[in-house]
């Protein structure tokens, strides 16, 4: 993990560390897990007995929480908690949860990993890699290039790449997996002989997706697909749902789904995903073999963990923004190659133009113009993140409500919260913070590691 801020002599941290109050902004620091940004409410928090009308715990003041974005740029410790949470959401619908409502059964419905990729806008900086890690041929360009090189995934030749289809191509991503899964719904009803209308009544697509950013800054969607009876997880999936059918309904749903839109002269382009399309057959937790992209098949536990870390990452440019850019002049500003720098500076001509208006380009122009959430997941696949985060919230109030020795069912809880300031207040304090996440994140990787070991 990189600390956020250096501090070249310690003069800033003796002053931190003598300072008055230095040990409950200590504590502030550790109850928030080392959060880089940690947000400061002011209001109150009451619980009161519904039928006495007694007030059994009042806070009141100020608090600070952590600011809960997925983004490992800005926070490593929030971005933890969300891959974490990423990764039980994911694995309870491979392998079933009980504490979450999801039955071991699914684990023996049909079901695949899937790689949709982008297609080709122009040529750019590549490496062709073949078995033991050595490399097949040079670069188009005719280079050999390391792994390390920053010009990997960039245009070769910026004036013939096609940011404007590249862009457009971005904007109509989460809508292109949209029509996706709609093909694929369409393609299993006319395998199994039904009208598409009937489907819903005799099988369930569920899948749990993330949205990963290449080199050359266009997302790729990794997902994976279960297919199960009419109410989903609690429910087997009908006879005729077999593996083979569900492998060939998904290449033909990928091959044949297609979106038109007109590009800035009025010119008809078409958008679909690429022809690399990466099937995997998602064995048990117990069985299956290799690494994410090295076998044909691939464990449930395996893929829970590689879907969950890229659900945390940014776009892939480097250095690259992780705000909102507000003027082209930003843009020029930004330490990020010419390839990332043309992707941003054409979704925001773009943006200004009123035939793209509804895909409101300029605000997701830092974003190379997806719009996107970068997880996502069917209604039937398992549980949710604001249920995981719930759950949480439950157990925090149970420890408080047997401290006072009452029932849930016998309080009223009342939170009365407002954000009033935001962040740090200086490098030191910033410095402090990123060596407590460090710490907390270390401690809790070796406890990983141990239970690991002991299985």
């Amino acid at each position: 993990m990189q600390h956020t801020a250096t501090i070249d002599n310690d003069t800033e941290l003796r002053a931190l560390f003598t300072r008055p109050g230095f040990r409950a902004w200590k504590d502030k620091v550790k109850s928030v897990h080392g959060c880089a940004a940690p947000i400061k409410l002011r209001g109150s928090s009451t619980i009161t007995h519904r039928h006495t009308g007694a007030i059994l715990k009042e806070t009141a003041g100020s608090v600070w929480v952590p600011c809960g974005t997925r983004r490992e740029n800005l926070c490593p410790a929030c971005s933890q908690w969300y891959a974490e949470d990423a990764f039980h959401l994911i694995r309870a619908g491979l392998d079933g949860d009980a504490a979450k409502g999801i039955a071991a059964e699914v684990a023996d419905r049909p079901r695949y990993f899937v790689t949709l990729t982008p297609p080709s806008f122009g040529p750019v900086h590549s490496r062709v890699v073949g078995a033991g890690g050595r490399l097949k041929r040079p670069c188009s360009c005719g280079e050999w290039h390391r792994e390390a090189d920053t010009r990997l995934g960039t245009a070769i030749d910026l004036g013939a790449y096609d940011f404007e289809a590249a862009v457009l191509w971005q904007a109509h991503a989460g809508k292109l997996w949209h029509r996706f899964t709609i093909a694929l719904r369409r393609h299993l009803a006319h395998a199994a002989g039904l009208k598409v209308a009937e489907f819903k009544d005799a099988a369930r697509l569920s899948y749990a997706k993330v949205a990963e950013y290449q080199r050359r800054g266009l997302i790729h969607f990794h997902a994976a697909i279960r297919l199960d009876g009419p109410e989903g997880a609690a429910t087997r999936a009908p006879v005729w749902a077999t593996k083979e059918r569900l492998a060939e309904a998904i290449r033909a749903a990928a091959e044949n789904t297609v979106i038109t839109v007109a590009r800035r002269t009025g010119e008809v382009l078409e958008l679909q995903f690429g022809s690399q399309l990466d099937l995997r057959d998602i064995t048990a937790a117990a069985g299956g073999s290799g690494e994410v992209g090295e076998e044909a098949d691939i464990k449930s536990s395996r893929l829970a963990s590689y879907i969950a870390k890229y659900a945390t990452k940014s776009t892939g440019a480097h250095d690259g923004p992780d705000r909102k850019i507000r003027s082209e002049e930003d843009i020029d500003r930004l330490s990020v190659s010419a390839h990332h720098k043309a992707m941003m500076h054409t979704a925001w001509e773009l943006g200004g133009l009123d035939a793209y208006e509804e895909l409101n380009l300029r605000r997701w122009a830092h974003m190379l113009g997806f719009r996107g959430h970068f997880l996502t997941k069917s209604r039937a696949w398992s549980t949710t993140l604001g249920e995981l985060r719930n759950i949480r919230a439950r157990y925090r109030l149970a420890e408080t409500l047997a401290a006072l020795e009452v029932a849930e069912d016998d309080v009223l809880v009342v939170n009365d919260w407002e954000a009033v300031a935001f962040g740090h207040d200086n490098d030191a304090e910033r410095e402090y913070a990123a060596a407590t996440a460090e710490s907390l994140l270390d401690r809790k990787l070796n406890r990983d590691n141990r239970k690991d070991q002991d299985r």
